[in-house]
């Protein structure tokens, strides 16, 4: 019979994700990722027998996941001011209030192969398109709307950046609160 993993894939990949995060997709060695899972590099590639790509790849997927989830309110609740800010709460809680690294930019570094850059560069225009649908939704034209979204994606983004390099969050926190008023159409 086989012994029960000591650890489960959601468990793992949480883990997994903060290497990345940290590191990148090049800076992150297979030895990074048996520190932070406490697996053995045989469990792991066990697991992951294509290697490191093969676990970029599932983070990336449970991010996508996670993204989702992140994205509901703002797509389908029916008071879009209210969606927004929920969605912003998400994404504030998934970036540790902007301490935490966006892995999409981590992950799209130099380095990455193709196959995880893709990942990466998909994730984002998942976002992107969630907040432009958003932001049609509350009355913007589609133009105006993709305009929003961009600004809001260059926002957040940036501010983690921001964060990352000055270890300052007070622009992610200012970003994330301004999420609703960034994509909802100017008031006359």
């Amino acid at each position: 019979m086989a012994r029960p993993p000591s650890i489960d894939e959601a468990q793992l990949l949480d883990l997994l994700l903060s290497v990345f995060r940290e590191k990148g997709f090049d800076g992150t060695v297979i030895g990074d990722l048996t520190a932070a899972s406490g697996l053995q590099r045989a469990s792991l590639y066990h697991r992951y027998p294509a290697g490191k790509e093969e676990i970029a790849d599932a983070v990336l997927s449970k991010v996508g996941e996670r993204f989702l989830w992140i994205l509901e309110p703002m797509r389908t609740d029916s008071d879009v001011a209210r969606g927004m800010a929920e969605t912003a709460r998400r994404l504030s809680d998934f970036y540790g209030a902007g301490a935490l690294s966006c892995v999409l930019d981590t992950m799209s570094l130099a380095g990455a192969p193709a196959k995880v850059r893709d990942h990466a560069r998909s994730l984002a225009r998942t976002w992107i398109d969630a907040m432009a649908e958003a932001a049609q939704r509350a009355g913007r034209s589609p133009e105006g709307a993709q305009r929003a979204a961009r600004e809001a994606f260059l926002r957040i983004e940036g501010a983690l950046v921001l964060a990352r390099v000055l270890g300052d969050t007070d622009a992610f926190a200012e970003a994330v609160t301004h999420l609703p008023s960034l994509l909802m159409p100017e008031q006359d």
